[in-house]
């Protein structure tokens, strides 16, 4: 099946010489995988052209003439900013000339510009951003990773229909487990909010697993775990530091003294393995759900493997009908379409 992503170009720390080498990399692993790379023309050919390679009819150039930058306000991008790489590349997905938009830029800005141009689908309130974790047992979605701080139980419910066609979807499991994020697994556990959410999960049609604790993530105790985007992201960040702390003492014992540098050349294969198994660039590509449309968000720092794996978690979830899959649960779960919520305007 023949899929065509819109690359934003120039998001990210790194622009084109990180974006780039990526998209050339998907093209060489998928043939076919079409690519439309969005940006400043000038500064994509100059990248094409160090990189020895040209246009094509599966890969071509889009021109856009802005760009949104890192530290710009949401509202400033959406008002100031309506010919940037990162807004035409959504207007692509949304006018069907791509399946998908992958981005590494500005993620409040990436967000309030999808929600802008692609709108929510029917029946979800909010969009969830949604990502993978290795676990014992393979990989761990969980969502909401950060887009809604304040939620109800309705909200967490949305997300969890979500989550779970995602992973349905993509890791091909027809009835993936879902775990609702609490303080404990007994059902008298967590805020009335998290209990109310229990309890629409356990009327719904979804493969509802119970509660579960922050150290059933990376058990596999369950194929989803669905919270809301302030505890998700505070979760988020604290496996975040606690790898890069793991990683650095180990470093440091290592080079402890001339004893441990020699234990530490015996150990190498292990701890090459270890890494590799841990690489969170392997677990790059944040998927915006519940838009009309597949947005990714890539990390900002990321380099061009970790962006070249962003860009097939937009390849799977193209492939794999994820959205056509949400809308058919959510009318399965008799979830109807809310009065619509008030939208970002250009001019705010």
């Amino acid at each position: 099946m023949d899929i065509t992503i819109a690359i934003d170009a120039m998001g990210g720390d790194h622009g084109p010489h990180v974006t780039i080498p990526a998209a050339l990399q998907a093209l060489k692993e998928d043939d076919q995988l079409n690519i439309v790379l969005v940006g400043l023309q000038d500064a994509i050919q100059a990248e094409l052209k160090a990189l020895k390679t040209n246009a094509s009819p599966r890969l071509r150039i889009h021109h856009a003439s802005e760009v949104v930058q890192m530290c710009e306000s949401p509202q400033s991008a959406l008002k100031n900013k309506k010919d940037s790489s990162m807004r035409v590349a959504i207007n692509l997905v949304k006018s069907g000339e791509a399946n998908a938009c992958v981005s590494a830029g500005n993620t409040g800005a990436l967000m309030a510009t999808a929600r802008y141009v692609l709108k929510m689908l029917s029946g979800i309130d909010r969009p969830a951003i949604a990502s993978t974790l290795p676990s014992e047992k393979g990989n761990t979605y969980m969502l909401d990773l950060g887009a809604n701080a304040d939620c109800t139980a309705e909200h967490l419910l949305q997300f969890a229909v979500m989550g779970a066609m995602l992973v349905s979807c993509v890791e091909h499991k027809p009835n993936p487990t879902v775990g609702l994020l609490n303080i404990g697994s007994e059902d008298i556990k967590g805020n009335e909010v998290v209990k109310q959410a229990a309890e629409l999960l356990r009327a719904s049609h979804l493969n509802f697993y119970g509660n579960v604790e922050g150290d059933d993530i990376f058990k596999g105790t369950t194929d989803l775990v669905v919270c809301d985007g302030f505890v998700g992201n505070v979760a988020l960040k604290t496996i975040e530091g606690f790898a890069h702390m793991t990683g650095k003492f180990l470093t440091q014992e290592f080079k402890r003294s001339w004893l441990t540098k020699i234990t530490a050349l015996g150990a190498m294969p292990v701890l090459k393995a270890f890494k590799k198994r841990l690489d969170p660039r392997l677990y790059n590509g944040a998927s915006f759900l519940g838009l009309r449309g597949i947005v990714v968000k890539s990390h900002g720092g990321a380099d061009s493997l970790a962006f070249n794996h962003a860009i097939h978690v937009a390849i799977e979830e193209a492939r794999s009908g994820v959205l056509l899959r949400i809308t058919q649960q959510l009318e399965i779960e008799h979830i109807q379409p809310h009065p619509v919520a008030p939208q970002l305007e250009e001019g705010a």
